[in-house]
């Protein structure tokens, strides 16, 4: 039986061509399917968890996914009666079949109760919607919802559905130390959620941190058209997208650049015997041929906003972009993103393979640096359900940085690294004093992007508000050192500011092997293609270089090749958490709240918070933590000698 579920609803919603694709093995899927490891992730099924307690006594409606009808007769069998909790409740009518998380049934009222784990601030009236739209970021879940309740009111007819979200409330504290840690990701847990719930009752979960937000006035605005998602009402999805599903149909839809650049169903190179999704429609679509698929396209330049539109216009290609559409007159001036971007189209017009360096530029920049040079990298958490008695949903926990020094005569030592990773401790006031007597009173202090100074100015926030002895000197430190965020009531710029590296690299550093990336995990590959310097200096053992490890032995050599390629040093680390790399994880957590690029280091703290790990296991797991924040901040040290190492003589 072929049912259009809330989740193959959800996915049409992203591109209708996905429908197609989903259920074929041929086609090449790049994101996982296990939940398992989405949730360890992500802590969905732990707060789902925490919500089910909300409403105890609930009737679990078990049983395969794909028993449409079994479960539906089961779910209409227990709302014959007055009063029930139903967890996992199925419906089905004419082809739509929806599983909701919590329904409450009281009478003939029944409130549909979807868990998510994102955060929700009370205090802002405009959560989910503006003054003319819903916010595009809440759209899919508030389409989920009106699907589900539009479902179940079909399914049956004789009882009222008010439908609710409920959330992370972010103006909520944990009163309670391990909230999080009561609720263990396991695959001996659920054979769904994988969770081990160790709470019992909701008292021992404290006070709660969730909120069941009503959504009843939304979703009605949804079901009648008010809000429209890519010029199609709701009724007009449901019926195309049940018309695709249920039919098989290639839906043909139009595409969209910035959703297509990261379908899930294309992979270069494809695996063996696998199907592009996204080659497909683009051929079907735009009469692409396979060639064409590994051209250069205009979604490609970086940070490009006008490429949809160029597109629409009839060009595809980066061969075919002209200065002036990059916003570069013909004296080459333009904004400095429009001057990179046009310089990152001239290269793969030009076919260069080797890097564009503006020296001069670099030269101006380290005329302000101050010897020695400080590398600093953190490792931070941000969950829905918190570590830590008095912390809030989504707070910003620091609990590891890296610190590598750059002297003068060219000497790179790795002088620091902390790691506070103690169950129920917030780590963040000791991380600050620990970065305090790292990094000293001289030298510049470097980052790479602007998640440190983020952060940094977070927990500045925290020790205001904190009963610390040492807050002001705490404070006055990060001042000095950081600069005030878009949201900060006053604008400054710390005496001692951190350099961004990121912003080093846009102004003066080119290379073309990055296809305009610019993450420093695409730049460090690039740079050590092209830098005799560096391939000499990191091939060689750690003792014979003049640069120390904390983790690795001086045996260690940080650069390899194979078949004559350097390899990516990041490829030479083991996996941080539980076979998944940095980038599978990355790949496969697009919806998960705040995540920016630590997915692995993330996971791993939320594992050290367990206190009945072995020894052995929380050894390895800190272990393989620092030798990867090691390597961040050893990246910024070989970026910064391999962009000057014309300029630079070193002495070891």
């Amino acid at each position: 039986m072929r049912v259009l579920t809330k989740s193959r609803f959800k996915l049409g919603l992203e591109c209708p061509n996905k429908l197609f694709y989903k259920d074929k093995d041929e086609y090449v899927n790049v994101k996982s399917n296990d939940p398992f490891l989405l949730a360890l992730a992500a802590g969905g099924f732990q707060v789902e968890e925490l919500a089910r307690m909300h409403y105890p006594g609930g009737e679990l409606i078990d049983g395969p996914g794909s028993e449409y009808e079994a479960l539906a007769k089961r779910t209409a069998e227990l709302l014959q009666r007055d009063e029930v909790v139903i967890y996992e409740a199925a419906f089905l009518f004419d082809s739509l079949f929806i599983r909701t998380d919590v329904l409450v049934k009281k009478g003939n009222v029944v409130q549909l109760i979807e868990v998510k784990a994102k955060s929700y601030d009370p205090t802002d009236p405009e959560t989910f919607e503006g003054k003319k739209a819903l916010k595009s970021g809440w759209v899919p879940y508030l389409f989920d919802l009106a699907f589900q309740t539009h479902v179940a009111r079909l399914a049956a007819p004789d009882l009222t559905f008010t439908p609710y979200l409920m959330l992370a409330d972010k103006s909520k504290r944990a009163s309670i130390d391990g909230l999080n840690q009561l609720f263990r990701i396991s695959r001996a847990g659920d054979k769904r959620t994988g969770i081990s719930r160790l709470a019992q009752s909701l008292d021992e979960t404290g006070d709660s941190v969730l909120t069941a937000v009503p959504m009843q006035a939304i979703v009605e605005d949804i079901l009648h058209g008010v809000h429209e998602h890519h010029d199609r009402t709701f009724m007009q999805w449901v019926d195309e997208l049940r018309e695709y599903y249920i039919n098989d149909t290639f839906a043909n839809a139009d595409t969209r650049l910035s959703v297509c650049k990261k379908c899930e169903f294309h992979a270069h190179p494809l695996p063996e015997g696998k199907l592009s999704g996204k080659e497909n429609c683009f051929s079907l679509k735009h009469k692409l041929s396979a060639d064409d698929m590994l051209k250069p396209w205009v979604s490609d330049v970086w940070n490009w906003k006008s490429a949809q539109r160029l597109w629409d216009e009839g060009k595809r290609f980066m061969s075919e972009l002209t200065a002036e559409d990059l916003g570069v007159d013909e004296h080459g001036e333009g904004s400095r993103y429009a001057r990179r971007q046009w310089l990152q189209v001239q290269c793969e017009q030009e076919g260069r393979n080797t890097p564009d360096i503006d020296r001069d530029g670099i030269q101006e920049e380290r005329a302000k640096w101050e010897y020695p040079y400080h590398f600093i990298d953190f490792e931070t958490s941000m969950v829905a359900l918190p570590f830590m008695a008095g912390r809030r949903p989504y707070e910003q926990i620091a609990f590891q940085f890296s610190h590598h020094i750059m002297h003068a005569d060219g000497r790179v030592e790795h002088a620091h690294q902390v790691i506070l990773p103690q169950p129920g401790f917030f780590p963040n006031f000791d991380f600050v004093r620990a970065l305090q007597m790292a990094l000293g009173t001289v030298g510049t202090i470097f980052r790479y992007s602007n998640h440190e100074n983020t952060v940094l100015t977070q927990i500045a926030h925290q020790l205001a508000a904190s009963s610390e002895p040492d807050r002001e000197e705490l404070v006055m430190f990060i001042r000095s050192i950081t600069r005030s965020t878009k949201d900060s009531t006053d604008a400054y710029v710390g005496d001692r500011c951190m350099v961004d590296l990121l912003d080093v690299v846009i102004n003066h550093y080119y290379h073309p092997a990055t296809k305009g990336s610019n993450s420093i995990k695409a730049v460090l590959p690039a740079i050590i293609s092209s830098s005799e310097f560096l391939q000499q200096k990191y091939s060689q053992p750690i003792a014979s270089h003049g640069v120390t490890s904390l983790n690795l032995p001086d045996s260690h050599v940080w650069l390899t090749q194979t078949n004559g390629e350097w390899n990516n040093p990041y490829k030479g680390l083991p996996s941080v958490f539980e076979g998944w790399t940095e980038e599978e994880l990355e790949a496969n957590l697009s919806e998960m709240d705040n995540l920016a690029d630590g997915g692995a280091a993330l996971t791993a703290y939320g594992r050290l918070q367990y206190t009945d790990m072995t020894d052995e296991e929380r050894q390895a797991l800190i272990s393989a933590l620092y030798r990867y924040c090691e390597l961040d901040t050893l990246a910024m040290v070989m970026l910064v000698e391999g962009m000057g190492e014309v300029s630079i003589e070193f002495n070891y």
